[in-house]
C-alpha cells in the first residue's frame, strides 16, 4: 500500500501512522499523528508511530501533534443539547417579548421602534440565551499577580449572571492554569520588577506622545536593538499593544491587487488586519499545506480576478502556536513553499516568542530555521515576558517602511517605560545577558512540564489536542452543559482554569484550555492533574477511545495505544 498523494507532506517526505485507525481530518493528516520525516517509502497502517530525522529532511526534530475524532455519540448528544437550549431560548424570549419574564440585555426604545435598529436582536440570541448560562466562567476579577498561584475576587449572582455582586471574600492560592505566563515572569518581586520600578522612578508612567514627535525614548531605541538581536534579524519596531501590531501593520504591507492566503484559525487580529487591507483574502486548511500549496498554484496560474493580471503581491498569514488549538505551525514546509512561488511569509509568534525553542527565540529557533527565511516576523510581549505590546521584526527595509506608513507607529501613543523596561530585563534573562542562568533554565522547565502535562492527561484518557511541545493544551468537553460545570468545580478545588465554546471554537469543540508555565512546579501539577482527573470522572469527560498506556520502564519515545471499546 503506498502513501497517498492528500497525506504526503510537501517535500515528499512521509509520515508513519499510529495503529489506532483514526481517520484524516482538518490538517490534512491523521487526526493522531507522529511525523517521523524519513525518506519516501512504502507504509503500512499497522506500523506503530516512531520518532527519527534523517537526512535531506526539512525537519530537524519529530513532528508529534494529535486531534482526535469526536466520538459519534458525544457529537450527537452535543448537537441535542445546543438544540434543546435553542428551543428553551426562544421560549424565554415569546416570554420576554410579552412582558412575562424580565430582559436585562440593551435592548431598541419603545419610541423608536420604528427607527433603522441599533441592537440586533437576532445577533443577540446567544448571549440572551446561552451565554449568560455559563457566564459566572469567565471575567472573573482577581487581586493577585497572576503567577502560578493567584487570588481571585468571589462573588455571586442572584439573577442568573445577568449581574453579580462581591461578598467581600478572596479565594487564595488559587492554581493558575488560565494566564500566557509561559516563563512566569508576571511576578511582582525579581529582578524585572525591580528595574521597572527604578525606570518608573526616573522616567514615570506615561509618555504622552507618539514615537514620531516628543515620545521617543532612549529606553525604546535600546528594547529594540536588544529585540533584534534576540530574533537573529536586522531590525526590529516596537507598538504598545500586540492586537493593533496586526491589524495595524497588515494594511501597510498590502493592499488593492494583493492576495492574502490566511491558516483558517488565524487570530482576529490577523483576520481583521487582512480585512481592513483591501486585499482579496483565501484562506486554507488548517496547517494543511497541500491545500495552501493548491492555492499558491492557483494564484500564480489565474492571477487577479477577472483582469488575470498576476497578484502585486502574495502574503502568508500563519502563527507560530494556535492558541486555541495547541497546534504549531509547519513552518519548514511553509518556508519551502513560499520560497518556491516566491510569496512572502507573514509570521505572528504571539505564543511561541519564548516558549519554544531550546533558547526560547520562537517557532523559528524550535525547527532551527534561518530567521532571514520569514519576512515579517511578529510577536507580543504579553505573554513570556510578562509585559504588554508586540513587535514587527525583519530587514531595515521593512522596519523604516512601517516607521512611516504604520498607523499604529504614526498615531499610537508610545510605550510606558517601566512596560519597557520590563521586556528589557526579562529578554536578557532569556539571553543570559543578566550573567545568571535563570532564563534558560525557564525555557527548559516549561518544555518539561508541557511534555509532562500532555502525557499525564492522555494517560487518563481525556481527549487533548495539539503538538506534543505547545504549552497551551485544549482539553475536550463538548457538550455545553459540561463547559461552565467543568470551570466552576475546578474552582472550588481551587485550581483556575480558562472554559472555551461556541462561536469561540465549532459547535461540538467545547474546551478547557490550559496553559502551562515555568512558575508551575512538580507539585503544582500534580495537584491540578489529580483534580482534573476528579472532576473528569465526575462529568464523564474522558471521550477518548486511544488512551495511551502509562509508561513503565519504557522508552519515552515508545508511544503505545489501547484501543478502548464504547
Amino acid at each position: 500500500m503506498t502513501e497517498s498523494p492528500a497525506n504526503k507532506p510537501a517535500n515528499g517526505q512521509v509520515c508513519h501512522h499510529a495503529k489506532n485507525g483514526l481517520k484524516s481530518e482538518r490538517n490534512g493528516l491523521l487526526k493522531s499523528l507522529h511525523c517521523c520525516h524519513l525518506q519516501p517509502k512504502h507504509w503500512h497502517p499497522e506500523e506503530e508511530v516512531q520518532a527519527a530525522s534523517c537526512k535531506g529532511s526539512l525537519y530537524s526534530r519529530p513532528f508529534d501533534e494529535s486531534f482526535e475524532e469526536t466520538p459519534m455519540l458525544v457529537a450527537v448528544l452535543t448537537y441535542m443539547g445546543y438544540g434543546i437550549l435553542t428551543v428553551f431560548g426562544y421560549l424565554r424570549d415569546f416570554l420576554r417579548h410579552w412582558k412575562i419574564e424580565k430582559c436585562y440585555i440593551a435592548r431598541e426604545r419603545e419610541e423608536q421602534r420604528d427607527f433603522v435598529p441599533l441592537y440586533q436582536d437576532f445577533e443577540n440570541f446567544y448571549t440572551r440565551n446561552l451565554y449568560m448560562r455559563i457566564r459566572d466562567s469567565w471575567n472573573r476579577p482577581i487581586c493577585s499577580v497572576p503567577g502560578a498561584k493567584m487570588d481571585l475576587v468571589d462573588r455571586v449572582s442572584h439573577d442568573y449572571n445577568w449581574t453579580f455582586d462581591y461578598t467581600g471574600r478572596v479565594v487564595t492560592d488559587v492554581i493558575n492554569l488560565g494566564s500566557y505566563n509561559y516563563l512566569g515572569f508576571a511576578e511582582n518581586t525579581g529582578p524585572c520588577a525591580e528595574s521597572a520600578a527604578e525606570v518608573t522612578m526616573k522616567y514615570g508612567v506615561g509618555v504622552a506622545s507618539t514615537r514620531q514627535e516628543m515620545g521617543n525614548l532612549d529606553r525604546h531605541e535600546e528594547m529594540e536593538k536588544l529585540v533584534a538581536k534576540f530574533l537573529g534579524v536586522e531590525s526590529a519596531m516596537a507598538f504598545g499593544m500586540g492586537f493593533a501590531t496586526n491589524s495595524m501593520n497588515i494594511p501597510a504591507l498590502t493592499g488593492k491587487g494583493c492576495l492574502i492566503l490566511s491558516d483558517e484559525l488565524n487570530h482576529a487580529s490577523l483576520v481583521l488586519g487582512a480585512r481592513l487591507s483591501g486585499s482579496i483574502i483565501r484562506v486554507f486548511k488548517h496547517n494543511n499545506m497541500q491545500n495552501l500549496e493548491k492555492l499558491l498554484r492557483e494564484a500564480i496560474v489565474q492571477g487577479q480576478p477577472r483582469t488575470h493580471r498576476p497578484w502585486k503581491k502574495i502574503l502568508i498569514l500563519v502563527e507560530g502556536i494556535y492558541s486555541m488549538e495547541g497546534s504549531i505551525v509547519r513552518l519548514p514546509e511553509v518556508i519551502a513553499l513560499k520560497k518556491r512561488y516566491r510569496a512572502y511569509l507573514y509570521l505572528d509568534e504571539a505564543h511561541s516568542i519564548g516558549a519554544l525553542g531550546p533558547r526560547g527565540r520562537g517557532v523559528v529557533d524550535h525547527f532551527g530555521l534561518d530567521p532571514c527565511d520569514v519576512d515579517v516576523m511578529m510577536g507580543t510581549f504579553t505573554k513570556s515576558f510578562g509585559a504588554a505590546g508586540g513587535y514587527i521584526a525583519g530587514r531595515k527595509e521593512l522596519i523604516e517602511y512601517l516607521r512611516l506608513h504604520s498607523h499604529s507607529a504614526v498615531y499610537a501613543t508610545s510605550m510606558s517605560p517601566p512596560v519597557v523596561e520590563q521586556i528589557i530585563t526579562s529578554m536578557k534573562c532569556i539571553m543570559a545577558e543578566d550573567g545568571t542562568k535563570i532564563g534558560l533554565e525557564r525555557v527548559q522547565q516549561l518544555a518539561e512540564n508541557t511534555v509532562y502535562f500532555r502525557k499525564r492527561l492522555r494517560e487518563m484518557g481525556f481527549i487533548i489536542y495539539g503538538n506534543n511541545d505547545s504549552p497551551v493544551v485544549p482539553v475536550m468537553l463538548y457538550m455545553p452543559a459540561k463547559i461552565g460545570a467543568f470551570g466552576r468545580e475546578m474552582l472550588k478545588r481551587n485550581i483556575g482554569v480558562v472554559v472555551v465554546g461556541f462561536p469561540a471554537t465549532p459547535i461540538i469543540e467545547s474546551r478547557a484550555r490550559f496553559c502551562i508555565s515555568a512558575a508551575h512546579t512538580k507539585a503544582m501539577l500534580n495537584t491540578a492533574l489529580s483534580v482534573i482527573s476528579e472532576v473528569g470522572d465526575l462529568l464523564q469527560l474522558k471521550y477518548s477511545r486511544h488512551r495511551i498506556q502509562p509508561s513503565l520502564g519504557r522508552p519515552s519515545n515508545d508511544n503505545v495505544f489501547e484501543d478502548i471499546d464504547d
